[in-house]
């Protein structure tokens, strides 16, 4: 890799990581560089998902605060994600790469319907829950699977997915669903990293420029995005989802 490929890696790994602590999708930014620098698409998406591991942990870092009080409902919820994530990252590697691509703009826009409707919706779920706030339905522990199954073969809207989902069925502040939504995804990642490694081609010099601008990214995007009011993040989630979904069905 030339150091000007070096230098488009780190800075697209920097806003990867940046918007994945924020909403989300930050494979947008660094599966294309790599594939633009390249690399096979595989090897591109294999190493991507290894190099955003490291921006992830530092985006839960700066959602520490948000994160106190949730411990059981993560913990219950990250099994789901693991699983799928274990599942999908399989599914990558022994199916074609066309099979999910008719269903992705399906889910991102609804995803995007429900972060529209997030706040009727929470409200009618939260005022029919029979139990602690802080437990689990059955609805949620299926998203959390199908949203891993969805990270780990690919991942791109992965957050957008997660955020919209998890603020209408398990209610809280927008801030803390997403502060939820960064641990899901950081075990998805984890999770599908630790097959690829352990199976599958990955271009480690590309691994590590992207988990360098990833921790930069990470860091940032905690420290400013948990100061955005939940309307304006409500309002990011759903251009950017509108965005992904398009550009999806224009491929």
């Amino acid at each position: 890799m030339t150091w000007l490929g070096a230098v488009a890696t780190i800075a697209a790994g920097m806003g990867a990581g940046a918007l994945n602590a924020v909403i989300g999708s930050g494979s947008l930014i660094t599966f294309p560089t790599l594939v633009a620098l390249g690399y096979p698409p595989v090897v591109a998406n294999v190493s991507n998902n290894i190099g955003l591991v490291p921006g992830s942990a530092s985006s839960v870092l700066g959602f520490r605060e948000e994160l106190k009080g949730q411990g059981r409902r993560a913990r219950t919820l990250a099994v789901a994600s693991g699983s799928g994530a274990l599942t999908g990252a399989t599914l990558l590697l022994a199916l074609p790469s066309d099979v999910f691509d008719a269903i992705v703009p399906a889910l991102v826009l609804l995803a995007c319907a429900l972060m529209v409707l997030q706040p009727r919706l929470s409200a009618w779920v939260a005022g029919r829950r029979a139990t602690d706030a802080r437990d689990v339905g059955v609805a949620p522990m299926a998203i959390a699977f199908a949203a891993g199954i969805y990270g780990g073969y690919f991942g791109a809207a992965q957050g957008v997915i997660l955020l919209a989902t998890l603020a209408v069925f398990v209610p809280d502040e927008l801030q803390r669903s997403n502060a939820l939504k960064n641990v899901l995804a950081g075990v998805v990642n984890t999770v599908a990293a630790l097959v690829f490694i352990a199976v599958a081609d990955v271009a480690w010099e590309a691994v590590a420029l992207v988990a360098v601008g990833a921790i930069a990214g990470g860091t940032l995007g905690a420290r400013y995005g948990r100061r955005i009011p939940a309307t304006a993040l409500r309002a990011m989630v759903v251009v950017l989802g509108v965005a992904v979904a398009v550009r999806f069905l224009l491929t």
